[in-house]
C-alpha cells in the first residue's frame, strides 16, 4: 500500500506555531494533547471510533521532502533556513495512545492522547483530526444503518458521491468496520480485503434493442452473479417480468438468478409486488436489492411498510454523512511537563461545553458482573483504580452518584507509539469488525436505540473533578 507525502497536510498556523516555538527555544518542551469530540453525531447515543490505521500510516511516513521545504521557503513568513533544516530532519519521537478501531465511544473522553515535544504535537493535529473525524463519522452512520437493517445484506455504494478518492476508500473501510457486508469500490476491496459487489447500470439496458435481450446477455456473461436492474423502463410491467423470464431460463440451465435491483419509485410497493411475481414463478431464492438515496430513516420506513427487500445498496447518504457532515472532534493541550511533573492545563470558554478537562489522563470502561458497561471513567495517568467500590458521579450534577462494588475495568487507551517507535500490531480488518460487534454487546439496547437513546455516562475520578474545578476557580475572572 502506498501513501502520498502528507507532511503539508496541515493548517498553516501549525507551522507558524512550530516556528514561534523554535525561535523562542521552547520547541522541545513536552506537552500532552488529547483528541475528543463534544457531542454524538446524528443525535445518536454512541459513536464508533475509526481512523487509527490511517493515522499510523501517516505517522510512519511523516517526512518533509525537498519540495515541501522549497514551498515553505516561498511563504510570506520568511522562515529561517535553520528552521527549515529542523523540518527536514523531522520525525515523531513521542508517545501516542489511542482507542482501538471499532470501539464504542462517547463525548468528552480522550480518543487519542499525544505526549511529545510541542514541536511534533502541533504538526500532528490537523491530519489526526481529519482522519479521525471523517472515518468515525462514517462508521457511526454505518452502525446506525446496520442497526435498522438487522440481518439484511448491506452494500456500500457511495464512491461516485464521495468527496474525492480518499474519502471513497476510507469511507468504505469505516462502513465495513461498523457492519456493512461489501463495497462497490474495487480499490477499497483490493487495499483492505473488503468483499466487493456490483450489478449493472441503466446504460447496459439502454444499449440493447430490448430489456429482455439486455438481461439475457448479462446473465449469459455472469451466470453466477447476475443481479438485474429492473426499473429502466417500467418496473412492474416490463422490468420484473423480463427478469422472471431470464430467471426461468437460467433455472432450466441449472443456474439461478441471484437478484433484481430496484432503484426508483415506490420501493415498498414495488418490492412487495416483485416478490409475489418471483415467488409465483418459483424463483424463491432470487433476492430483492434496493438502492436510491437510502439511509437509516428510509430503511426503517420501508421495513415498517412491509417492503420485501433483503439487500440494500447505500451510497450518498452514508458516504457523505448527509444529515451531519462533520463530527467536530477537537485536539487540546491538557498538560505541560515542567520540573519533573505534569502540570494540568485548562481551556475556559463562555460556552460551557468548550471547557476542557485538564490533566494527563486515561480512560476506563467499568463493566459490571452482568457483562454490561456501567459508565466510562476518566482518571489521572498516575491514579490507581480501586479494586472494588468505585464511586461514579455526574460531573455536573454531583448528587447523582452510585457505588459499583463488583466490576472489571477495561482501559480504553492503548499504546501505539512509544518513544517514536510503533509498538502496536495492526489487527486484520475482520478482527476489527468482530471487535466492534463485541463492543456493542457491552451496552443495553436503550443506549443503542436510534431514537431518543438513554444517555451513557462518562464520569470523572474525584481527583480529575477536583483538578478541573480548582483550575476553573483559579482562572475565572
Amino acid at each position: 500500500m502506498s501513501y502520498e507525502d502528507l507532511a503539508l497536510h496541515t493548517d498553516k498556523y501549525q507551522i507558524n506555531m512550530m516556528y514561534a516555538h523554535w525561535k523562542n527555544g521552547t520547541h522541545n518542551n513536552i506537552r500532552v494533547f488529547e483528541a475528543f469530540f463534544r457531542k454524538n453525531p446524528f443525535k445518536s447515543g454512541y459513536t464508533v471510533f475509526a481512523g487509527l490505521e490511517r493515522i499510523i500510516h501517516y505517522v510512519n511516513h511523516l517526512r518533509f521532502n525537498e519540495d515541501d521545504i522549497d514551498y515553505l521557503r516561498m511563504q510570506d513568513e520568511q522562515y529561517d533556513e535553520e528552521f527549515l533544516n529542523e523540518l527536514r530532519n523531522f520525525e515523531f519521537t513521542g508517545e501516542l495512545f489511542c482507542v482501538k478501531e471499532g470501539t464504542v465511544v462517547f463525548p468528552n473522553e480522550p480518543l487519542i492522547r499525544i505526549k511529545s515535544r510541542v514541536f511534533e504535537a502541533h504538526l500532528l493535529e490537523t491530519a489526526l483530526l481529519n482522519f479521525m473525524n471523517y472515518q468515525t463519522l462514517i462508521a457511526t452512520k454505518a452502525a446506525r444503518i446496520r442497526h435498522v437493517a438487522e440481518n439484511d445484506q448491506l452494500m456500500e455504494f457511495g464512491t461516485r458521491r464521495a468527496q474525492e478518492a480518499d474519502a471513497a476508500i476510507w469511507g468504505a473501510r469505516a462502513a465495513y468496520i461498523a457492519g456493512f457486508d461489501a463495497t462497490s469500490n474495487l480499490r477499497a476491496g483490493k487495499l483492505f480485503g473488503i468483499p466487493t459487489k456490483g450489478t449493472h447500470a441503466h446504460a447496459w439496458v439502454q444499449d440493447h434493442d430490448s430489456e429482455e435481450e439486455a438481461f439475457k446477455r448479462f446473465a449469459k456473461a455472469l451466470p453466477d452473479q447476475s443481479i438485474l436492474l429492473v426499473d429502466t423502463y417500467n418496473t412492474l410491467k416490463s422490468g420484473v417480468p423480463n427478469a422472471v423470464k431470464v430467471g426461468l431460463m437460467m433455472k432450466e440451465e441449472g443456474k439461478s438468478l441471484k437478484g433484481i435491483r430496484l432503484d426508483s419509485g415506490d420501493l415498498a410497493y414495488f418490492s412487495i409486488q416483485a416478490r409475489k411475481m418471483l415467488d409465483e414463478a418459483g424463483l424463491h431464492d432470487t433476492v430483492i436489492v434496493a438502492s436510491n438515496d437510502l439511509d437509516d430513516d428510509v430503511i426503517t420506513d420501508l421495513k415498517t411498510q412491509g417492503a420485501k427487500i433483503t439487500s440494500w445498496g447505500v451510497g450518498t447518504q452514508l458516504i457523505t454523512a448527509s444529515d451531519q457532515p462533520a463530527l467536530g472532534g477537537v485536539y487540546k493541550v491538557v498538560a505541560k511537563y515542567e520540573n519533573g511533573e505534569y502540570v494540568p492545563t485548562i481551556k475556559i470558554s463562555s460556552n460551557v461545553e468548550k471547557i476542557t478537562t485538564p490533566g494527563y489522563k486515561k480512560v476506563y470502561r467499568i463493566i459490571n458482573t452482568k457483562g454490561k458497561a456501567e459508565a466510562d471513567y476518566i482518571a489521572m495517568e498516575d491514579e490507581v483504580i480501586p479494586e472494588k467500590d468505585i464511586k461514579l458521579f455526574d460531573p455536573v450534577h454531583t448528587y447523582k452518584n452510585k457505588v459499583v462494588s463488583s466490576f472489571t475495568a477495561e482501559e480504553l487507551l492503548h499504546p501505539i507509539y512509544i518513544e517514536g517507535k510503533l509498538v502496536y500490531e495492526l489487527p486484520k480488518l475482520e478482527e476489527i469488525r468482530q471487535y466492534h460487534q463485541e463492543q456493542l454487546k457491552l451496552f443495553w439496547p436503550q443506549h443503542l436505540r436510534r431514537l431518543n437513546p438513554q444517555e451513557y455516562f462518562v464520569d470523572l475520578s474525584e481527583k480529575v473533578w477536583k483538578t478541573k474545578n480548582d483550575l476553573l476557580e483559579k482562572y475565572s475572572l
